[in-house]
């Protein structure tokens, strides 16, 4: 059947413009944003702009904030690894070439976890990702850079290859995560702050976003950034957005794919994730496997080559030769709810995952855009 993919309006807001935004901000110069002092990103992990909207109730401060129009499209795939890299280099993932979740290490048998793979993998931070860091090339010109979030995250590899040359602020209480990075922003000359919030995505992810134990998450991360918002001093601008949204799929809902079953035949690897499958093909197997792919699973999937996925768009205008073979031959991107797994995998603890995202749907790709403080203007 004939691709048809979702297309962004052409006035959407992209992710990956946030942060050059926020930068032209310090100078007056932003498309988007009023002049600042100082400024701050601050990014929650999981939350979609539709999520918000349909837990308003519990995020009063967040939802009064949060206009018509106050939203931006993530990238895709809109998965966490591929989402803050583009946040935070401002390219697409062609040329940054995290390409997902998990992507294969081309020329290699090796399907890597572009979040946390880097040491076992040997994985190059410096070079892996190849675009320089908004946060390193602003440190190198004098401006106060600093990442504030859990300390668990200092030095990995994902920190060192998008976010180094900033000041690395590990505080691990979510309020005071906040309040820190205020302090921060208001105590240096034009400063540019990162903070990250990852705790509201853990909880979608095994209690569901429609659960109350993510409700109650929603709440607190309200309180701390009404916290926030009073502590900011007048002349800093500060932006709330976030990574991806989220989608809620039960058990029933998964799609098992077993040993012996026909849409293995001619794949070689698998990586991406649930609801965004990167399918590295045998020699001279690509086309009878998007063929298969598309005739099992195009009813509730785009399922597309990986020169279909360029041509569109998908990965930004331009794809750099290097990153190409990163790329799947086939992607499954689920277009309803569902997900699915390699069943043939001996641990079956990601099955367990409630919360879901990865794929084209605005579910998962519009996230909010909110501003406060100087950026509230």
């Amino acid at each position: 059947m004939p691709l048809s993919l979702p297309v962004d309006p052409p006035s959407a807001r992209s992710l990956t413009g946030v942060v050059p935004q926020s930068i032209a901000a310090l100078s007056g110069g932003s498309d988007w944003f009023p002049p600042a002092r100082s400024a701050l990103v601050l990014v929650v992990d999981g939350l979609g702009r539709r999520n918000l909207a349909a837990r308003s109730g519990h995020a009063r401060f967040l939802s009064s904030r949060m206009g018509k129009k106050d939203a931006a499209r993530t990238v895709f795939p809109s998965t966490t690894a591929t989402a803050l890299t583009g946040l935070l280099t401002g390219t697409p993932a062609g040329v940054h070439g995290i390409v997902g979740y998990r992507a294969r290490v081309p020329g290699t048998d090796t399907v890597s976890n572009q979040l946390r793979g880097w040491e076992t993998d040997g994985l190059d931070p410096l070079t892996w990702q190849r675009a320089t860091p908004l946060l390193a090339s602003e440190s190198a010109a004098g401006r106060p850079c600093f990442v504030v979030t859990k300390a668990m995250y200092g030095g990995t590899g994902f920190t060192r290859a998008i976010q180094r040359g900033a000041d690395f602020v590990g505080v691990d209480d979510l309020e005071d995560r906040l309040l820190r990075a205020a302090e921060l922003t208001t105590a240096a000359e034009g400063a540019l702050a990162y903070v990250y919030v990852p705790e509201l995505d853990s909880l979608g992810h095994a209690h569901g976003w429609e659960s109350d134990r993510w409700t109650a998450g929603l709440e607190q991360l309200d309180a701390a950034v009404t916290a926030l918002d009073s502590a900011l001093g007048q002349d800093v601008g500060a932006v709330v957005t976030a990574d991806h949204g989220m989608i809620d799929v039960p058990a029933h809902r998964q799609v098992l794919v077993g040993e012996g079953d026909a849409l293995w035949e001619g794949v070689r690897l698998v990586g991406g994730e649930p609801r965004m499958l990167h399918l590295y093909a045998e020699d001279g197997a690509a086309p009878a496997v998007r063929d298969r792919w598309s005739e099992a699973e195009g009813h509730r999937s785009w399922v597309m080559s990986r020169d279909e996925a360029v041509s569109a768009g998908l990965f930004g205008p331009v794809v750099d030769p290097e990153v190409l073979p990163r790329i799947g031959d086939v992607l499954v991107a689920a277009r309803s709810g569902i997900v699915y797994y390699d069943d043939r995998e001996a641990d079956k603890r990601p099955q367990r995952m409630i919360g879901q995202h990865g794929s084209l749907t605005d579910d998962e790709r519009v996230v909010p855009l909110i501003r406060l403080g100087a950026f509230a203007r």
